[in-house]
């Protein structure tokens, strides 16, 4: 290697040297400024600001309601969106409500009432003794309200027939505020459907769903006049469905009710009960005494059968056999058993016990006795009143209906021939 050539290597070596002397002394420096409160405490403004007119630039080009997000508010569905105007919060009640509350009316009735005296006020030797002090039979007028629904266009409504049950007098009122004179065009009182008529025309009307689907937990929306207070809503779900008239302590009625926990009180009876598209899928028609959270309506279905009847013929014939039933249970049983002034003897621990044949009924007629138990209905297993009675209700007048029962340890095959339903008769 040349002389000229080492000493050039010598001098690139110096050159690395400083250099790298010089970066050292600059990083310790750097890191001296950085470690200072006040170097550290600008550092943390500038950073500061910088953020700020980040945030800044970014929202002069996006608004904070245009961002993606998730309601948990239950979305109406595009029917009752579409009723709807525009730019208006709403629910899927109230849409429900907008469309369904026009159709909803007002009923009120009344009725006079004489007071009858007893017979004793009536006896010549009586009137003689007290002559003018003797009281008179006097005249009231018993007035009631209820709700009902509009089902055709010229003035059809579908209530509860304990609302206009013996009417002198029936006024219909609309939500708009027109009333109108009501005709009654025939009442139920077995499944307490009744059908009114006004006169008028191009009337909302409601719409009717599918009861036979339903489910416990399905929204459930009430509209009608409680207590005087019209246009109430309510809300709550299908609570249950297939209540028996017994479990809901009107064991005169043929009916499979729906249980609802929307509140109903005196004064919704013959309102409808609506799912949350707006159909009609009940109406509503009892209540239980001291009980909150427990109303019950007719199934839709079942309404509109009686309906069709009434307004076809003015009354519905149901199917009678006349036998009072209670569903048989080992519980049940034990407590005829154990009843010391029951003379009845159990041998069976499930099906329906017959309790009561009714005197000349077509099921006396047929053969059958207390304490007869039946455990076949038409060749189906039957272990529920409720079913026979449901069945005998489904059934036709004049057409018989095949029973398998148990009496004394034997076994019988009766067959009933069901006749009309007496109206002042209770089954």
């Amino acid at each position: 290697m040349s002389i000229k050539q080492r000493d050039a290597n010598k001098n690139l070596e110096q050159t690395k040297s400083h250099l790298q002397s010089n970066h050292a002394i600059h990083h310790q420096a750097k890191k001296n400024l950085v470690q200072q409160p006040v170097t550290r405490f600008a550092l943390f403004l500038l950073g500061t600001a910088a953020t700020i007119l980040g945030i800044y630039a970014i929202a002069r080009h996006f608004s904070w309601w245009q961002l993606p997000y998730t309601s948990i508010a239950v979305i109406p569905t595009e029917a009752a969106q579409a009723s709807l105007p525009p730019n208006i919060n709403t629910n899927f009640v109230t849409a429900v409500v907008d469309r369904v509350g026009p159709a909803v009316v007002r009923i009120d009735a009344a009725k006079t009432v004489t007071n009858r005296l007893p017979d004793a006020f009536n006896d010549p030797f009586f009137r003689d003794f007290f002559g003018s002090q003797v009281p008179q039979p006097g005249r009231r007028t018993i007035r009631g309200a209820g709700s009902g629904f509009i089902i055709s266009p010229n003035g059809r409504i579908l209530t509860n027939a304990h609302v206009v049950d013996g009417a002198d007098t029936v006024k219909v009122r609309l939500k708009d505020g027109r009333s109108f004179e009501g005709k009654v065009l025939g009442a139920d009182p077995v499944t307490d459907v009744a059908v009114v008529q006004i006169q008028a025309q191009q009337l909302p009307t409601v719409k009717f769903g599918n009861s036979q689907q339903l489910q416990p937990g399905q929204w459930a929306i009430a509209i009608g006049n409680p207590l005087g207070l019209d246009n109430t809503v309510t809300t709550g779900i299908v609570s249950a469905t297939g209540r028996s008239s017994s479990d809901v302590g009107i064991p005169d009625k043929r009916v499979n009710f729906i249980q609802t926990d929307a509140a109903i009180n005196p004064g919704n009876s013959g309102g409808p009960l609506l799912n949350q598209q707006g159909e009609v899928i009940g109406m509503n028609t009892a209540i239980i005494g001291g009980a909150q959270g427990l109303g019950f309506a007719i199934p839709i279905h079942t309404a509109q059968r009686i309906a069709d009847q009434l307004v076809a013929r003015g009354r519905v014939e149901h199917a009678f056999l006349g036998i009072q039933m209670l569903t048989l249970t080992p519980e049940v049983k034990q407590q005829i058993a154990s009843d010391p002034n029951s003379w009845l003897n159990v041998d069976e621990d499930r099906g329906v016990l017959v309790v009561r044949v009714v005197p000349d009924s077509p099921a006396a007629k047929a053969g059958l006795r207390v304490g007869d138990v039946i455990h076949k209905l038409n060749g189906q297993s039957v272990t529920e009143a409720d079913a026979i009675r449901q069945a005998v209700e489904n059934s036709a007048i004049g057409k018989d209906i095949r029973l398998e029962l148990r009496r004394q340890g034997r076994t019988l095959n009766l067959a009933v021939r069901p006749g009309a339903f007496p109206t002042a008769q209770v089954e």
